[in-house]
């Protein structure tokens, strides 16, 4: 048996391992392990691909496995974890609203594969693993707070929507791998530096959660901006 080829192989299952384990937990309604499995599937997510590069074994069978790990770890188990959070009190627009995140991931998922070769230095549009642990990671600290979203009227089920639109988008997000990508903009860094701060204000009663959803929710709103500033300059 070589080793060498399991290895990665473990990685990678081990991420559908925990969105399996994600849409257990939130079904169960316990929506806590429901966030925390996704944020672990993230985790074997980043492994997978680099133990394969380490050891030399990368292939596209483990490209098209890592594919499907990624849509229900982060396509599907963040929708079924907003649905039994709060998308369910909002009827068939809740409905919609997770159907709309997992096909949006797909759908980010096969135009990454298919212009794997051809896009070079930035990510075309939000990650699905990002967006998934946006839904996580600002669910987590909700719970964690009290935070209920109710108050804000429609404000959940926009948003989320909004990161799944995120994820089809042109939008260009750095991939940080330093190979001749867009540069960020000053006004971007201050931007991303105002609102990660203000996120840990905010969620301080909970500031391991806080650091997570303040990580991935600036992230994504920093390459909104920053694509509008490099859209401006080129203009």
């Amino acid at each position: 048996m070589n080793y060498r080829v399991l290895l990665p192989n473990i990685c990678t299952s081990m991420n559908l391992v925990f969105g399996v384990c994600s849409i257990l937990s939130s079904l169960s309604g316990n929506l806590i392990w429901g966030s925390i499995f996704i944020l672990l599937a993230l985790v074997a997510d980043g492994m997978d691909g680099r133990t394969a590069r380490f050891f030399g074994v990368a292939s596209e069978m483990g490209k098209e496995m890592d594919s499907l790990c990624d849509l229900g770890s982060f396509g599907i188990a963040p929708g079924i974890l907003a649905w039994q959070f709060v998308l369910h009190d909002y009827g068939y627009l809740g409905v919609a609203v997770v159907i709309m995140f997992a096909i949006c991931g797909m759908w980010r998922l096969a135009r990454f594969n298919v212009n794997a070769s051809v896009v070079h230095g930035y990510f075309m549009g939000l990650a699905i693993p990002a967006g998934g642990n946006i839904v996580a990671m600002t669910t987590l600290l909700f719970t964690l707070t009290g935070v209920d979203p109710h108050t804000f009227g429609l404000a959940y089920p926009v948003i989320m929507a909004f990161v799944g639109w995120l994820m089809v988008s042109h939008v260009h997000y750095p991939n940080f791998k330093g190979d001749g990508g867009e540069p960020i903009y000053l006004v971007t860094k201050l931007f991303a530096l105002v609102m990660f701060v203000g996120i840990l204000w905010l969620g301080h009663a909970a500031i391991l959660p806080a650091l997570a959803t303040a990580v991935f929710c600036t992230y994504a709103a920093a390459g909104i901006l920053n694509s509008l500033v490099a859209c401006a300059r080129k203009g």
